[in-house]
């Protein structure tokens, strides 16, 4: 199932159900509340997708948990720095936005690059919780694009400045709650060419035991999320460019870049 998050002629944010009209157009089924805290009550009201403006499709309550260096690849490229267990970082929730919403680019030296990453989102409070029951805090997933200002991280020795900027960190465009996280395509372009490329199969750390290891640290709450980590690939973008990230079984996120003013 594929919950999205939305408005209509610049209204109230609201949530519905992706499903199909009888016509074959994709329609949103209303829902009474957000999912996460009111379940999956409906209206009995149907708008038409094509009239929906799509937003982000949860903005985290508390924090955007990150995972670095997920990916064997992507680690070597990075120089194979970090430890063996998962290396994990924060964003704050200011840096979200949604589908076709702007990257703003901030004046600072050196590369931005995009990270697209399959996100877990958080259904219920969770803390320390087993990698055997991993499921039963899950909400569904979504995509993101973990934007970083790649040479920041070199210059602080840290990440924080680089990766928390306002947008940097684009969510969307719909939750599917139903997914086989173990084999999906994901895919990174930048003005329609191929920039990255993996299989959430090639996780370092499945999301398991991320789940395990992140809610050892934090308590999780519900809307959080926690970004997986990217595959490898050539990750720069610049004023002017649209990056898309597609991951099979929930979409593509979609969003321009401008330097910001």
């Amino acid at each position: 199932m594929k919950v999205a998050r939305f408005s209509v002629a610049g209204g109230d944010p609201r949530f519905g159900i992706l499903d199909t009209a009888e016509d074959g157009t994709d329609e949103f089924v209303v829902l009474s509340g957000d999912p996460m805290f009111s379940g999956f009550e409906t209206t009995g009201e149907r708008v038409p997708a094509a009239q929906a403006r799509l937003l982000a499709p949860v903005i985290p309550r508390s924090k955007v948990v990150c995972v670095g260096l997920n990916y064997a690849d992507h680690k070597a490229d990075m120089g194979d720095i970090g430890p063996s267990s998962p290396l994990i970082f924060l964003k704050p929730n200011t840096a979200v936005v949604g589908p076709g919403d702007t990257i703003q680019i901030p004046p600072v030296e050196g590369r931005i690059v995009h990270e697209g990453e399959l996100v877990i989102v958080i259904g219920s409070i969770a803390k320390r919780v087993a990698a055997a029951d991993y499921a039963s805090v899950i909400f569904g997933y979504t995509i993101g694009n973990d934007v970083s200002a790649r040479d920041q991280m070199f210059a602080d020795g840290q990440w924080a400045r680089a990766k928390g900027y306002d947008t940097f960190a684009p969510l969307g465009p719909v939750i599917e709650t139903d997914l086989d996280w173990n084999d999906l395509e994901i895919s990174t372009y930048v003005d329609g060419e191929l920039r990255r490329h993996g299989n959430t199969r090639d996780m370092l750390h499945k999301v398991p035991e991320i789940i395990e290891y992140v809610s050892d640290v934090f308590t999780l709450l519900p809307g959080d999320v926690i970004m997986t980590g990217t595959p490898a690939g050539l990750g720069g973008f610049v004023d002017g460019q649209t990056v898309d990230i597609t991951i099979e079984g929930i979409g593509t996120l979609s969003n321009p870049a401008k330097n910001r003013v």
